[in-house]
């Protein structure tokens, strides 16, 4: 049997488990980060409705009614709660950013998509976790959050020390950058919660300036100084919105085919050779910049087989030729009418419309090779 760790006590006599054995379990489980938040709501709750008050959520609904209520308090998840263990999980491979890489042929997949379906690895390591706290603090409740459960992770992995919230509104850690996916256990077992680090982006504007579409916007209030308008960007347009994009966004899509890197790629904190690289065979990259002719060309059958254990997954197939007609549409690359056109003659309504506006700017006049 294993033996139990000691406990000691807060100061209202509340016995505590071990905050450093917690975290030293999740590393063991193969997390990079990992901290102890308190379970009651934070200061960064009380944007979340002025957030949706301004539409910033687009057209995600399920970020808003009794989903977006339920984030206020983690108590709405698991009455018994009492800590929250906050981790994070490098994705980053050593591989050129979006902002380095520019061939025509080749389409732009976010980063954290270039392997395995992030949801379950995490999940299955935070299990890990949940089964090694529980050989050695005994029976306990649980909830584990990766994602889609309406609780607001960057809030409370912030005030769990994993890293202070940037004004490109991701998760930055002074030690190996943003490259991270985020998860938590709520917890009915009393950890000692660690604390939020300073913010240190100080003055630095970089990945506000870089953003192609101003989807970075200041706020004012306690909490972050910036949030995330999703109507303007592209990792929204790309994943979430359905049907036809605006004439006005096409464009600045470029080369992207699922989500958007700009932001975290011109990051003092992720320069390429300081920036944490993971060894884990689930992100190993296996959809990096991808062939557009080669996936214009995939049937149904086939974006099925070769992204069901992937968060391209997520955009759909229609989506995704979708996006592909797009970037085709920006390449100023003639060579593509030929895919262009069979898309233009697609069954979905939208696939159609993107490939005939492709056509249409491959066929624009052009001056020293750029179109006009």
């Amino acid at each position: 049997m294993v033996p139990r760790r000691p406990h000691s006590s807060d100061n209202h006599g509340v016995e505590c488990f071990d905050r450093e054995r917690v975290k030293s379990i999740a590393r063991d489980a193969g997390f990079e980060l990992a901290g102890v938040a308190r379970a009651e709501p934070t200061i960064e709750a009380a944007f979340y409705p002025e957030w949706l008050r301004r539409g910033y959520h687009g057209a995600m609904g399920y970020l808003e009614g009794r989903r977006g209520e339920m984030r206020d308090d983690p108590r709405t998840l698991l009455k018994t709660v009492r800590s929250v263990l906050c981790v994070g999980q490098v994705y980053n491979s050593p591989y050129p950013y979006s902002t380095r890489q520019d061939d025509p042929e080749r389409g732009w997949v976010a980063r954290y998509a270039w392997g395995e379906d992030y949801h379950l690895t995490l999940k299955n390591r935070l299990y890990q976790v949940v089964e090694a706290l529980k050989a050695e603090a005994g029976d306990f409740r649980f909830k584990v959050c990766v994602d889609t459960s309406p609780f607001l992770d960057r809030a409370y992995a912030r005030h769990a020390g994993l890293g202070w919230i940037g004004k490109n509104t991701c998760l930055i850690n002074e030690q190996i950058g943003s490259w991270t996916l985020l998860g938590a256990v709520l917890l009915s077992l009393e950890v000692e919660p660690d604390g939020p680090p300073p913010d240190r982006c100080g003055t630095c504007t970089r990945c506000i300036d870089a953003c192609p579409t101003d989807a970075l916007v200041p706020i004012e209030g306690p909490g972050p100084t910036h949030a995330l308008d999703a109507r303007r960007c592209i990792s929204y347009w790309t994943i979430e919105q359905r049907g036809v994009l605006e004439h006005a966004h096409r464009s600045e899509v470029g080369r992207h085919v699922f989500g958007c890197d700009i932001c975290q790629d011109v990051c003092p904190w992720n320069r390429p050779e300081r920036a944490a690289a993971t060894t884990a065979p689930e992100f190993e990259p296996r959809h990096v910049e991808p062939d557009l002719a080669d996936l214009a060309a995939l049937s149904q059958d086939e974006f099925d087989k070769r992204f069901a254990e992937s968060p391209i997954e997520r955009t759909r197939y229609f989506g995704l030729l979708r996006n592909v007609a797009t970037a085709m549409g920006n390449s100023g690359e003639r060579r593509y009418l030929e895919p262009l056109g069979r898309l233009a003659e697609h069954e979905d309504a939208a696939v159609r419309e993107h490939a005939q506006w492709a056509i249409e700017r491959l066929q624009a006049p052009t001056l020293n090779g750029r179109l006009l």
